[in-house]
């Protein structure tokens, strides 16, 4: 028996594009769409076990970009290694995601790149107010988060003048998506992670650096 199952990129993208074309677009504090049910439970299961130990922090100064090298990224040896790699990454590069991308968040997917991050939070993990760099087409955060405290471990909300004014649902297997902007700031305040917070971050982005984030670094995305 091979475990876990992992369903094949077709089902994935499919069930991916149902859950974009039934996203409830918010328009406050800046637009935003939020879904639900993203992706085949058995995909979120195999995510979750994937052999891959959450970085010991402990105290950091607010930034993901300090401590790079320590982070997870979907890249070519992570997709040989693991077949939930490879399908997820594979659903995520098909062109009729792109299209409904396009056709939900209003961007332009042709040509972009693949960037995948798996993120897991420990204790002592906060993220000062900021806003997407503009090489990022858009910024999709999907929660797969566990425990009896995950509910309290969503994306805090901000204005323009850095008030906090709100935060996403960290409800499992629900995602946030939005385009960066001048008043999209967002971060995660100071508070107690008890466990691991799961998290993948899914970007197409565009004239991007470091090609050893991306899923695909030599294949854009194409949209026909």
């Amino acid at each position: 028996m091979t475990y876990p199952f992992v369903p094949e990129p077709r089902v994935i993208s499919e069930h991916f594009i149902r859950a974009l074309r039934e996203a409830r677009r918010l328009e406050a504090p800046y637009v935003r769409w939020s879904l639900v049910n993203v992706f085949p439970e058995a995909l979120c299961t195999a995510i979750l076990v994937l052999p891959i130990v959450p970085p010991m922090l402990g105290q950091t100064d607010g930034t993901r970009a300090s401590y790079n090298r320590r982070r997870t990224f979907v890249t070519p040896e992570l997709r040989r290694k693991f077949p939930v790699c490879e399908k997820l990454a594979e659903a995520l590069q098909d062109a009729a995601v792109a299209r409904q991308f396009e056709e939900t968040c209003g961007i332009a997917a042709d040509g972009t790149y693949l960037r995948i991050e798996y993120i897991q939070d420990t204790d002592g993990m906060w993220l000062e107010p900021h806003r997407d760099i503009p090489e990022k087409v858009f910024s999709m955060v999907l929660y797969l988060c566990t425990g009896p405290d995950a509910k309290d471990w969503g994306t805090d909300i901000y204005d323009e003048e850095l008030r906090w004014i709100g935060r996403s649902s960290a409800e499992f297997n629900t995602a946030v998506i939005f385009k960066a902007g001048p008043n999209t700031w967002h971060g995660f305040e100071r508070r107690p992670i008890v466990g691991v917070r799961r998290l993948m971050e899914i970007n197409y982005v565009c004239n991007w650096q470091d090609r050893g984030q991306l899923a695909f670094p030599d294949l854009p995305v194409a949209v026909r």
